[in-house]
């Protein structure tokens, strides 16, 4: 009797795990409301950034997300030398103020976004006025941070992450910090003349004198100086759709209003008339009281190679403490030439 041996085969089929690739996956950074932006500690207005994570793989994607946002997010703010600009003290503060992080886990399913908003001032000391480049990472699996002393007797923060190769890193962005605004006696702000390096002053100038420093100023494409004696809150102010918004808002949301406004004056995107470039002027006319002012002014513009376009410019003042501003004007049209 021949005894058969049957060996029993077991094929154990396993359907493979997917992960998605680290290239299916964008990390992106883009501001979150774009405006002019002064150099100041972190205690200056915000320069919130919009941070993204968008999956293009086709299994979703997961990773940890600190309650502390900055145990899953860093900044690498450099300037144009490439010199790293230092972390800012709240930064240090709360990356080293307990052992314990607390975070919860995030699903981004295949074609969806995660975004949040931070503050580039709680993670970088922006105090210096220059351009700078811009960079976030993501660390998925959380930072890792410890303080080292190194041979200055400086403590620095010393971060990592467990799987490194996991780190998402984002496009760069270019930041221009502007000299701060001071705030001077009496709450007046003064402002920093870029090309000295120095503070400028509102001065008790006369009325006429304001006007020929101030269309001086636009020649010359002198920012600081153009919108030192130009009232922002009484121009804005004068068309009734602004004016409207402007009251519905809080001081903070104000302020913004101002940057914004400020920046497209610039960009001569909005009020081009006040903004315009003469190339030549002659102050006509000026009359004032103790307290208001106007002064009538002939401008010129270049409108081609043949042409100059003549207006009429009426500026009118108010008087603010020690100084002359200008809260308003209007525009007659006389013309070519």
């Amino acid at each position: 009797m021949v005894k058969g041996s049957f060996v029993l085969v077991f094929i154990l089929l396993v359907s493979p795990i997917l992960i998605p690739a680290q290239d299916a996956v964008d990390f992106s950074i883009r501001y979150f409301d774009k405006r002019i932006y002064h150099a100041a500690g972190d205690t200056g207005d915000p320069i919130l950034v919009q941070a993204t994570i968008t999956n293009n793989g086709p299994v979703p994607y997961r990773f940890k997300f600190a309650n502390e946002r900055a145990f899953s997010i860093e900044f690498d703010i450099r300037t144009i030398g490439n010199r790293v600009v230092e972390p800012a003290d709240t930064l240090i503060r709360r990356r080293t103020a307990s052992d314990r992080i607390f975070f919860r886990e995030i699903t981004v399913e295949s074609g969806e976004s995660f975004s949040f908003v931070e503050n580039l001032r709680d993670y970088a000391d922006l105090k210096e006025a220059g351009a700078f480049v811009v960079r976030g990472r993501i660390y998925p699996e959380l930072i890792r941070t410890e303080l080292i002393r190194t041979d200055q007797s400086r403590l620095e923060l010393s971060q990592g992450s467990a799987g490194t190769d996991l780190v998402l890193e984002s496009n760069r962005l270019s930041l221009n910090l502007r000299p701060p605004v001071i705030p001077g006696p009496g709450a007046t702000p003064l402002i920093i003349n870029t090309d000295l390096g120095t503070i400028l002053n509102r001065e008790g100038l006369a009325p006429d004198e304001v006007i020929e420093y101030f269309l001086s100023a636009r020649q010359k494409s002198q920012w600081e100086k153009f919108f030192l004696y130009l009232d922002l809150e009484e121009i804005i102010t004068r068309d009734p759709a602004r004016r409207r918004q402007w009251n519905a808002q809080s001081e903070e949301g104000r302020q913004r209003m101002l940057e914004r406004y400020r920046e497209e004056l610039q960009q001569n995107v909005i009020d081009g008339d006040i903004s315009a470039v003469p190339f030549e002027f002659e102050i006509e006319r000026t009359s004032y009281s103790a307290r208001e002012g106007t002064v009538v002014v002939l401008e010129k513009f270049r409108t081609g190679t043949n042409y100059t376009e003549r207006k009429r410019y009426t500026y009118y003042l108010k008087r603010k403490d020690a100084y002359w501003a200008i809260v308003d004007y209007v525009v007659s049209n006389l013309g070519t030439e």
